[in-house]
């Protein structure tokens, strides 16, 4: 029985062109009690390999959090599996707001002590007793309340391509850092202003409702969905967005258009631009914002020994890596030095 990916990213997206098939992007979080993590886990995978599901998965005893792609025609097939699962039944799916038939390349299903890591003890507090969920019509309207506070949980690199008019952004790499960060700028506030909160797709105003609701905030509130089911909304009701610019997705798009508005810059040369992109440099894999004219100039690199790497036949390049762990280059999210442009 198969239970993990056995092709590369290069041969699925060959199988991905020779299927024609349109795929759909989605995304969806649970909250559950799930007794046994990785027997949970072997199951999704078998089923969801069948159904030709690809993407990046988290379960965890807490839950499950998934970002992932299928063809449009097993969309049925899939929801199906999840009604088997009481707490998946019914369970909305965050549909992408643009769609990409190689947003994922590979399905990897992981096992991890969190499906989001918070650093929170959730035995110190209640995690369910949760801020009040508002559509996007109620969140426009609290938007307009001199009492209200906008908070974005997301961090440094996904606010800086778009967020909320008047949002409060905190430059932060990881959501955890966000938590003590927001407290002690707002603690002054908890009984007289509104905690008003977004992310990307709800899991992480999840969690954060919960502990600023432990912290003493009186009146905490969060955005349903997400900012994605929120651009699905304004489309469908015909209202004002107030979000601006892209909103950053964790799968190769790395971003989806919301409005027009370019709000970032090129991080080499300090142009409007809202594009990020990984180092081409495996031994690098930086990720950050690089304009058109850049990316030719630079070789879709994020410095000039980078550029260098990349010139040199695969198997120097292989002899650099050797040894190297790049995942600490990966996670800098844009903070490297070699990034000319600072705002």
């Amino acid at each position: 029985m198969q239970l993990y990916n056995t092709l590369s990213a290069e041969e699925r997206a060959r199988l991905i062109d020779d299927a024609g098939l349109q795929r759909l992007t989605l995304s969806f979080y649970a909250y559950a009690h799930i007794q046994n993590p990785q027997e949970f886990r072997d199951e999704l995978f078998v089923r969801w390999n069948e159904l030709d599901v690809l993407g990046r998965i988290y379960v965890a005893k807490e839950g499950i959090n998934a970002q992932l792609s299928l063809p449009a025609a097993n969309m049925e097939a899939f929801k199906d599996f999840l009604d088997t699962y009481p707490f998946m039944k019914g369970i909305r799916l965050n549909v992408a707001v643009e769609h990409d038939n190689k947003s994922f390349l590979k399905l990897k299903i992981k096992v991890r002590d969190k499906i989001v890591a918070d650093g929170l003890n959730d035995e110190t507090f209640d995690p369910t007793d949760i801020g009040i969920h508002l559509k996007a019509k109620d969140f426009n309207s609290m938007m307009d309340d001199p009492d209200t506070i906008v908070i974005d949980m997301r961090n440094h690199y996904e606010s800086e391509i778009g967020h909320f008019t008047g949002a409060i952004t905190p430059d932060v790499d990881t959501f955890r850092d966000s938590l003590p960060i927001i407290h002690e700028q707002l603690k002054d506030y908890k009984d007289n202003k509104k905690l008003l909160m977004y992310c990307t797709g709800g899991i992480r105003c999840e969690k954060a409702s919960a502990y600023f609701k432990h912290q003493g905030f009186r009146n905490v509130y969060q955005l349903e969905g997400g900012i994605i089911e929120y651009t699905r909304q304004i489309k469908a009701e015909g209202l004002e967005s107030k979000f601006t610019g892209k909103n950053f997705v964790f799968d190769n798009r790395l971003g989806e258009r919301i409005t027009e508005d370019i709000i970032a810059h090129c991080h080499q040369c300090g142009r409007p631009c809202d594009t990020h992109t990984n180092c081409k440099n495996d031994g690098c894999h930086l990720l950050f914002i690089q304009c058109d004219e850049c990316a030719e100039k630079m070789k879709g690199c994020c410095s000039d020994d980078c550029k260098d790497i990349v010139s040199l036949p695969d198997e120097q390049q292989k002899v650099i890596r050797k040894g190297v762990r790049n995942g600490t280059m990966i996670f800098k999210k844009g903070r490297s030095e070699s990034l000319l442009f600072k705002d």
